[in-house]
């Protein structure tokens, strides 16, 4: 048998971070739907899915604070435990990420411009 879960890492700028939850990534980059007609189905639509990485990160001494508050254009690389790598270009911190200080983590989101599967 295969690993299929487990460890995974992510590298933003090649600097690896400090993972501690699970990592998420969209396996397609369109989502498809069902357009109905009378008849029944008549074909489907497609549209575009916005690439993105979530996970969550342990905040370590040296975990890269100012990069990831200033940079807007990092490429960040998930690499799953079953040697899928998922790589989004044009990165960019989503949302609000907040340090939570009982468990030392942050829930990290990151949008961009293109992810691609290997």
């Amino acid at each position: 048998m295969s690993r299929v879960a487990g460890i995974c890492y992510i590298k933003v700028d090649g600097e690896q971070l400090e993972v501690s939850g699970g990592v998420e990534a969209p396996l397609l980059d369109t989502m498809r739907e069902t357009v109905m007609g009378l008849a029944g189905p008549a074909g489907f639509k497609e549209t575009a899915q916005r690439p993105f990485v979530k996970l969550t990160a342990i905040f370590v001494s040296g975990f890269p604070l100012a990069k990831l508050q200033s940079s807007t254009d990092m490429t960040v690389t998930a690499e799953l435990p079953n040697g899928k790598v998922y790589t989004l270009s044009g990165a960019f911190i989503e949302g609000e990420p907040s340090a939570k200080g009982d468990d030392g983590t942050i829930e990290l989101e990151f949008g961009g411009k293109k992810g691609q599967w290997q």
